[in-house]
């Protein structure tokens, strides 16, 4: 499946997870059943995003694993400066 059509299969069910949330505010005798419902079309977008970024991260994994092991992996200094934790107090 490619990314486009990922994309827009996620753009559906939050559409579909955003008219559920609206119907709930103006039919409160229902909101319960259709903010569930709403909640299970966002779980279908996540499940489609996690199953696409996975199926995409598992070969290049793969070839990371071949060419080098993790425990000889080194972190480029830009990534985590020395001194990251005192910019994040800041």
């Amino acid at each position: 499946m490619s990314g486009e059509s990922v994309l827009e299969n996620v753009r559906r069910y939050r559409a579909i997870a955003s008219l559920h949330r609206q119907t709930a505010a103006f039919r409160p005798v229902q909101r319960a059943s259709l903010l569930a419902q709403a909640q299970e079309w966002e779980e279908c977008a996540m499940k489609e995003l996690e199953a696409y970024f996975k199926a995409c991260e598992s070969p290049v994994r793969a070839r990371s694993q071949q060419n080098r092991p993790h425990d000889t992996l080194e972190v480029p200094a830009y990534v985590y400066p020395p001194n990251w934790e005192m910019r994040a107090a800041a």
